[in-house]
């Protein structure tokens, strides 16, 4: 049988539809994990490619999108990783025959990888290289990267595949309809590093149906002369009773497939919803087409009117910048929303801070019950009223492209200060679907930090850069210490100006452990909380993340005869402590008094 690669450069072929598709039509359930199939039902995932094969499918797509060590340990299944990739391959095999051409499919990891996730570029490659090593080792004649949103992900893989196996290399990025990748990289800059990095076939496969992808192809083919592949959705699915289909007839699939041809695609198949029916008329219609004639190589030239962005000094994008870059001690109160509409306390509230010293509030995100107004809504109030704010901003039940718009919008209305926090989900019983968010506070960093540079997530520039004054969170006495260290040092990397820590009650313990907070070279703002009594300090050392209150503390409360005097004397014994120490203080009253944190304000002012 000819090779793949000399067979691609004689004629248009045919790649096979939705394996998801039609395991899910054939009563899979979604939450499966379909790679598994190829142990626990191999008859059903053979009978599925021989069905391609007899609709006309050049090149077969093995079981195996999902089967990399990340995406397998949900199920607990990592220790089968290459097992599971070798039956696929050789299910896959044995069907095609020599009729077909089996192409290992690997889609994403699933987790983020750096900079916007924990997992390392390293990590990543070792996780691509396993699932390559075992689909090689099961018989496979190319490898099929699909469905990357990422470009740093889809090289990474890249490279990996190349490293195990000198077999041709398929890499594809998911898009929108505007052509970019779902994290905002558009073609002209995807398709040459694709090409760079290896590839031997570039192009996009699913999210999008057959018209929107036309145009990207388009668009690949004029900054590359690498061969194509297009593999798009059967449209957009709908909801139809309770099912999601994607409508688009094969008739219509088959149009288009020589309209691919046409501009330059060598491979041609489908994604979801595309099933034997459209790949038989998509073979018909691309025997039916002449390939395009080769494209000369490209060169792709730089913007002429793209100017080197600068990025803001620090000290010139708020006062509370000035006020930690060494020209006055800085005191950031905290306000947060109450339950309803009415904010007018509120904003009150953060007046008097700001009449009694405070350079700034802090505006937290809780996760708490009930309808309130979100941190950002209260926080462009606050900034309307005359009050600069320090935003928190976690990633809690966010994803990655919302948190950029949502932050650029923050900008544009006067937003500058941000606390960066990876956060808590919010309690299970006040929202029983709650989820995590997309990326971490080392990735949330590096995309603020990437903003003010005037670069969005997919390195595109925008304009003029943003004035984030970013902040990140250390928690120095975690049970975790050596991890929480070299997280805060990845904040540093990525961007991070200064940080806070929780609240502080024990000054010895934090003085043993600052010296490696200013080695950082960042200033250090210290959470301090204006108690108003015994209970207020059991609650924040019970529920509270990060405190940690010495026994003596506690015996001075159960002792005293006033107990909210003795709560604020040794609040402001703590803060005057730091003052000498650290660049700032952070004063919560969480569950506790507006009146015992104007209190300290007051004295710490005069």
């Amino acid at each position: 049988m000819q090779g793949f690669l000399d067979a691609i450069d004689t004629r248009v072929l045919v790649c096979d539809g939705a394996m998801g598709t039609m395991l899910y039509a054939k009563g899979i359930f979604l939450n499966r994990c379909f790679d598994e199939l190829n142990v626990t039902q191999p008859d059903l995932v053979a009978e599925l490619h021989r069905e391609y094969v007899r609709a006309g499918a050049d090149v077969i797509e093995t079981n195996t999108f999902g089967a990399n060590r990340f995406k397998l340990t949900g199920f607990g299944l990592a220790d089968q990783t290459k097992h599971l990739n070798t039956q696929g391959a050789r299910i896959a095999r044995h069907a095609a025959r020599d009729t077909a051409f089996v192409a290992g499919a690997i889609g994403p990891l699933g987790v983020r990888i750096e900079p916007w996730g924990r997992t390392s570029v390293g990590e990543a490659e070792d996780a691509f290289r396993e699932q390559a090593a075992a689909l090689a080792a099961g018989g496979v004649d190319l490898f099929m990267l699909e469905t990357f949103r990422d470009l740093n992900e889809l090289i990474a893989a890249v490279r990996a595949v190349r490293s195990v196996s000198s077999l041709p290399i398929v890499a594809q990025m998911t898009t929108d309809a505007d052509g970019h990748s779902l994290d905002g990289t558009p073609p002209e800059t995807f398709a040459p590093a694709l090409e760079q990095a290896g590839a031997d076939v570039i192009g996009v496969n699913c999210s999008v149906g057959p018209a929107a992808m036309l145009e990207t192809v388009e668009a690949i083919a004029r900054v590359s002369a690498a061969r194509l592949v297009a593999q798009p959705n059967a449209g957009r699915p709908r909801d139809v009773e309770g099912r999601n289909l994607y409508l688009c007839s094969p008739e219509y699939m088959a149009t288009y497939a020589r309209r691919f041809v046409t501009a330059g695609a060598r491979l041609v198949g489908g994604c979801c919803g595309t099933t034997p029916d459209h790949i038989r008329q998509i073979a018909t219609a691309v025997k039916a087409t002449a390939p395009a004639p080769a494209r000369s190589a490209v060169a792709t030239v730089a913007d002429s009117n793209q100017v080197a962005v600068t990025p803001v000094e620090r000290r010139l994008k708020s006062d509370l910048a000035r006020s930690l870059a060494g020209e006055q001690f800085a005191i950031v109160m905290e306000v947060s929303a109450p339950r309803g509409l009415d904010l007018g306390a509120v904003v009150a509230q953060a007046r008097r801070f700001r009449d009694l010293g405070a350079v700034c509030v802090n505006v937290p995100d809780y996760p708490r019950s009930g309808a309130r107004a979100s941190a950002l809504a209260l926080a462009v109030l606050l900034e309307q009223s005359g009050v600069e704010t320090l935003l928190h901003y976690p990633c809690r039940n966010r994803s990655l492209i919302g948190m950029q718009t949502e932050l650029v919008g923050a900008h544009t209305v006067g937003i500058r200060n941000v606390m960066l926090t990876t956060g808590y989900p919010a309690p299970q019983a006040a929202i029983a679907d709650a989820t995590s968010g997309d990326v971490d506070a080392v990735g949330l960093t590096n995309m603020a930090s990437r903003l003010n540079h005037g670069l969005d997530i997919g390195g595109q520039p925008f304009g003029a850069p943003s004035r984030f004054h970013i902040g990140v969170a250390v928690n120095p006495f975690a049970p975790d210490l050596e991890f929480e260290w070299r997280h805060l040092m990845h904040k540093v990397d990525a961007g991070a100006e200064f940080i806070v820590t929780p609240p502080i009650f024990d000054v010895e313990a934090f003085g043993g452990v600052l010296g490696r907070l200013t080695d950082t070279g960042l200033p250090v703002v210290a959470g301090l909380a204006a108690i108003d009594g015994l209970r207020h300090a059991e609650f924040m050392a019970s529920e509270v993340t990060g405190v940690k209150i010495p026994d003596a503390t506690f015996d001075r409360l159960r002792r005293a005869k006033n107990e909210a005097a003795e709560a604020s004397a040794i609040t402001l014994e703590t803060a005057q402590w730091l003052r000498s120490r650290v660049a700032g203080l952070q004063v919560t009253a969480f569950h506790g008094t507006a009146d015992a944190a104007e209190r300290l304000l007051a004295s710490l002012s005069t």
